[in-house]
């Protein structure tokens, strides 16, 4: 009954000029000629002190994960989950006997190189819980650096993977807060 007199948490962006950085759990946006509603929100913590976004997004008939790393200039991709063994080498085992990731690998006949492999900690923003997870993240681009190939290895035996594309930030628009 009391709650009208509360102050109203002020937002922590500019609603008059929304940027990719601002996305939170409820937005929504635009992109590829879709209307997109972050459903997620996770964060990754690297041991090169570097933090990154990922957003799990709806589009009502499609599902895909934006991540959003920001080191002074953004770099933005769309990702879709893959099966690991896709991949034309046994990436897995290959990390889990060598302890390293190969230098690269062929998925849907072309050829990725690694590009990034890093350590860090992860957890689901919004969650009671702050319980951040290991991991450490294989980064591999094909020649022209628009295709990626990501490798997640969350203990000795358990990896995902995902397929993604390079995008840039003006192929995002028309981004709303949620309510």
């Amino acid at each position: 009954m009391f709650n009208f007199f509360k102050k109203k948490k002020e937002p922590e962006y500019d609603v008059t000029n929304l940027q990719i950085t601002d996305l939170d759990v409820g937005f929504i946006f635009e992109y590829d000629l879709k209307n997109w509603v972050v459903k997620e929100k996770y964060e990754y913590q690297w041991n090169t002190n570097n933090f990154s976004y990922e957003y799990k997004i709806d589009s009502g008939d499609d599902m895909a994960f934006l991540s959003v790393e920001d080191e002074g200039v953004l770099k933005l991709a769309i990702f879709r989950p893959m099966k690991i063994r896709k991949i034309d080498e046994d990436v897995a085992d290959e990390i889990v006997k060598n302890e390293k990731a190969p230098r690269q690998i062929h998925y849907n006949g072309e050829q990725y190189f690694l590009n990034a492999d890093t350590a860090g900690h992860f957890r689901e923003c919004g969650k009671k819980t702050e319980d951040w997870e290991e991991l450490i993240s294989f980064e591999y681009l094909n020649d022209e650096e628009t295709k990626i190939v990501s490798i997640s290895q969350w203990d000795e035996e358990t990896f995902e993977a995902s397929e993604g594309i390079a995008i840039e930030s003006y192929q995002i628009s028309n981004i709303i807060p949620g309510s």
